[in-house]
Parts: C-alpha cells; structure tokens; sequence
C-alpha cells in the first residue's frame, strides 16, 4: 500500500483543487455526448501524446464540474510505480471521500489505466452497484476494452476516439499558418510548441514501439518493429503486402500480422480494408495503412520532398475515419481512394491534390458497374479540401 503522505504529494500535483488548468486548445470532441453517469463509464482512446490528459481537464471546465468533485491521476507517473494495483484505485477513492467530504458526486478521471494489474475487474464492481461515484478512463491502447471487461460493460460503456490535432485545431494554435504547414508539421500538440519538434516526434515513434506496441507481443528487439513501421510509414496508403514486408525484415507473414495489428492497437497506425460484402474475399485482400500523424510521418520516413497527394489522402482518411468509423478502399484495374458504406447507402470518394485524372474517373465508373447502387462520387482535392473538413 503507498504511503497516504506520498499518494497525497501525487494527487495534488494532478489535481485542480487549489489552481486552474493550464491554457489549451479545446478539442472538437468536447462538442459530442460524452455521458457523466454512474452506469456509463467514458472511455476514451488514441495514440500516446495526443492529448487525452488535456482533455480530461477540459472536461470538467466543459461539463462545469466543481474541482473539488474532480480527481485526476495519471497511472504513467513514476511515483506510483511500485503501486500499481487495486489496493491502490481504492485508496484513491478513499483520499478524496476523505478530503472532500459530503460531495453529492464524485468523478474520478483515471489517466492511462490500463497500467494497472486487474483494473478491468475493479472496475466492474464499480459499475455493476454504481454510487455516486463517475469513472472517465483513458488509454494509448485499443484493447483496453477487452475480454471480460468489454462482455460486461457492454451497453455500459461509451468510447470515443481521440486523435492529433485536425486542421480546425491546427488553425486555432497557428492562426498564420497553411494548410500546407499542417501537412507537413502534423497535429501532435506539444511538438507545435516545440523548438526541435522533429527531436520530440522521434522520440514519440520510440516511446509508442516500446510502450504500447512491443509490450502486447513477442519479438526479441525493437528493431525489426521500427524497420517494419518505417517501410509501413513510407508506403503510406498503399496496398501492403505481408509477403514483401516479411521478406524485408526475415520474419514470417503471419508474423508481420501480428505486428501490424498491435500497431493499430496502438493507434500508431490504422488499416483501410478492401470493400467488399463478402468477409472471406476482404480477408484475402491486402490492406492499405495510414500513419496516425503527418509530422510523425516525416520525422523517420527517408524519402526526400513532400507527396501531397498522400498527405492529402492521409487527412481525409482520418476525417472520413472520425465521422464513420469504418473505411474502405476499392480496386480492379484502377482504385477507388476511399469507399464508406452508410446504412443502405454506398459512397466511393477520390482524393487528388490537383484536379482529378482520366484514371480517376475510370476506376470510379469501374466501381460504379460493380455497385450500381452505390451514390454519386465526392471528389476532393486541395481547391475543395478546407470545405470538405468542415463537413
């Protein structure tokens, strides 16, 4: 058990009780329902240093919850290492019933939870005889809603997805700055605040193979993760092929699988499946790859010069990700970029930075053969691109 005089150093260093929050650019996903209720838990997820901390903080000023009701706790602090149980959730609890007592409610923001043994179970009891007692959780990982604890929350439990800094806020700390410097710089909070950010972004890239990817599987270095993620990062919106990549770092396909998918875990990448309505044929296809950050990107990539054509691709594949969740691509003999399948309806989209080509146009009337039902092509490019993101 961590000494009380210790656990109460660290919680208020987290804590707003006495101070206000540090300035920060509000995140579009504060204008979503996020549930505050004792039955719900809140979870939120996405890629290390994208800011989840910070919005937790801007949840309680958003929601206009009273300091003293709010409990923060970042699992990451090195204080707590030694600590990281159960025994340790509850004395959380205890300390802040006993240091602000009488509250009707109490919030407890649990930063990177998944750093504690048996979380999941803890949690459970929590929601199964729910007080007055609000639990908010965020992770870098995607499977931190798994196993016994997804079969129990479900219909428990909302999960929101948070993801760099988007183009709106972007613009809201660099008001001077372009659409082009964002496509190149990224959207990692700090690193556009930071004098060396290509420095900060490659320690970002190692932080995220060693933390959250190199944990959740077996491999004996992180070199052939970071060859891996490297070829990956270059080809960025390409079809994969497993074979080529095993070949490339001597592993076996089925080895490069599992990388890939603990690299989606991690949300240091996410895959754009084949669209098709028959699960065999899109498990048979390869998948294209997108990284999760244009600045992250480029900070370990060694291509020279800048492709914005992918760039462009990478941008509206995370805004189409956002607003539906599952996107897809589709060839035969040419590609359609992206293809999203809404209720009853099918859209194909086609991204190029300049007006689109005769092969665009192909593949899209190619699709339209193939899915005579679907609706008519959205295409973007740099001249409509602003006005699209606000879609």
């Amino acid at each position: 058990m961590l000494d009380k005089s210790i656990l109460e150093q660290i919680l208020n260093d987290w804590n707003y009780w006495d101070k206000e929050p540090p300035f920060s650019i509000p995140r579009e996903i504060l204008s979503r329902e996020i549930s505050l209720t004792p039955d719900i838990i809140s979870v939120i997820q996405g890629v290390r240093r994208c800011g989840k901390s910070t919005l937790l903080a801007q949840l309680m000023k958003y929601k206009k919850l009273n300091s003293r009701e709010c409990m923060f706790v970042n699992f990451e602090d090195p204080r707590l290492t030694q600590n990281l149980n159960i025994q340790l959730l509850d004395q959380i609890v205890s300390f802040s019933k006993e240091r602000f007592p009488n509250q009707s409610t109490y919030y407890f923001f649990l930063d990177e939870v998944q750093n504690v043994s048996q979380w999941e179970k803890w949690l459970n009891t929590k929601v199964e005889r729910p007080k007055n007692e609000i639990y908010i959780i965020t992770g870098s990982n995607a499977s931190l809603l798994s196993g016994e604890l997804a079969t129990t929350l479900t219909g428990r439990h909302l999960t929101l997805e948070l993801f760099p800094f988007d183009f709106s806020e972007f613009q809201k700390l660099k008001k001077e700055e372009s659409f082009e410097d964002y496509l190149q710089k990224g959207g990692f909070p700090r690193t556009l605040r930071f004098e060396k950010p290509q420095e900060l972004l490659r320690e970002y890239f190692s932080d995220i193979i060693e933390k959250d990817v190199r944990r959740h599987i077996s491999v004996r270095s992180s070199l052939t993760l970071t060859q891996l993620m490297k070829a990956v990062y270059e080809s960025s919106g390409s079809e994969v092929s497993l074979r080529t990549l095993a070949k490339m770092v001597d592993v076996t396909p089925d080895t490069i699988k599992t990388y890939l998918d603990a690299a989606c875990v991690a949300y240091m990448l996410l895959p754009c499946p084949y669209f098709t309505f028959s699960e065999k044929q899109r498990s048979a296809r390869n998948k294209k790859y997108y990284p999760i950050d244009l600045g992250l990107r480029k900070s370990i990539i060694s291509q020279a010069g800048q492709d914005f054509g992918k760039d462009l691709e990478t941008v509206v594949f995370y805004h189409l990700r956002k607003k539906y969740r599952n996107v897809f691509y589709w060839r035969d003999t040419g590609e359609v970029d992206f293809v999203i399948q809404d209720k009853e309806s099918i859209v194909p989209y086609q991204v190029s930075w300049d007006e689109p080509k005769e092969r665009h146009f192909e593949a899209l009337k190619e699709f339209k053969e193939h899915f005579p039902h679907s609706k008519a092509p959205i295409m973007i490019s740099r001249k409509n691109v602003i006005e699209f993101l606000k879609t």
